[in-house]
């Protein structure tokens, strides 16, 4: 296992998630580790180090902007409420 310690730049293998160390935790013999692109806890055992180069810093409050990023869902809530369908509908009668 390798030594892990907060601002270290890992990458979780099974979706290639890519961020620095904010929190380590032991739990039920279970090293998780908080990575801050995603805010969430990773198992170790599925962590890397990665390269700087992978990292991407990118807050989680700018992620909803960030190309290929989440949305939230209060955005996706007011985009549906801004669509205009009367352009899709079909004009004239047949």
């Amino acid at each position: 296992m390798i030594t892990l310690k907060n601002g270290d730049i890992l990458k979780y293998l099974p979706t290639s998630t890519v961020g620095k160390v904010q929190d380590i935790k032991e739990e039920n013999g279970v090293v998780w580790v908080k990575l801050d692109f995603t805010g969430l806890y990773y198992d170790s055992t599925y962590l890397v180090p990665a390269d700087a180069s992978e990292y991407i810093e990118v807050s989680f409050k700018e992620r909803s902007t960030y190309e290929g990023g989440m949305r939230s869902i209060e955005d996706i809530r007011k985009e549906s409420e801004e669509v205009d369908i009367s352009e899709f509908m079909p004009s004239g009668g047949g």
